[in-house]
């Protein structure tokens, strides 16, 4: 329940509260977050060529996306703990940019969404690979994190307006293969 303002995690007195959803329906609900992280070339290629010295750099930021995203609510003050059902991080090697994008996309049969959760999920995946990479760049800037897409849930489908651009792009390219 929304109150005065507008927001849901503070009470009529103003206190943070995490908000009572007992009597919300359980529906189908995913969320879709990416964000990039620029790099200089010389990490840029160690990643491409899987050259790093601390190892698989996508690979072991893919595991921290989906241990970030199932344990959200441990970080996330007033996130209600998930039974996440799925949650996939993929990754996006971008040359022209010198950049990496990252791409969680999280499930779950719930009574709140899990808009909190993809977006910690790219967070921690991005973090993930500045980690790795320090050696090389101390200089690589974490961009762009953002929610693309919701649904489930009483407000329906949340679609970011740059992202439907690109599903257009992408369903019209799916229909003529």
């Amino acid at each position: 329940m929304a109150y005065e303002n507008g927001l849901t995690h503070f009470d009529k007195s103003g206190q943070a509260i995490m908000v009572d959803v007992s009597e919300k329906k359980e529906t189908s609900r995913t969320a879709i977050a990416s964000g990039r992280i620029r790099v200089n070339r010389a990490v840029y290629e160690a990643i491409e060529q899987g050259t790093a010295k601390k190892g698989d750099v996508l690979g072991t930021a893919r595991i921290a996306g989906i241990m970030a995203a199932k344990n959200t609510s441990a970080v996330i003050p007033l996130c209600h703990p998930l039974p996440i059902a799925k949650c996939s991080v993929d990754f996006t090697m971008l040359p022209e940019e010198c950049a990496v994008e990252a791409r969680a996309t999280v499930k779950v049969t719930g009574q709140t969404g899990v808009e909190m959760e993809a977006l910690h999920s790219v967070s921690v995946a991005l973090l993930t690979i500045y980690d790795m990479c320090k050696a090389l760049d101390k200089g690589m800037e974490i961009e762009f994190i953002h929610l693309d897409k919701k649904t489930g849930g009483k407000s329906g489908i949340y679609l970011r307006p740059e992202s439907s651009k690109t599903d257009k792009k992408e369903r019209a390219t799916q229909q003529t293969e």
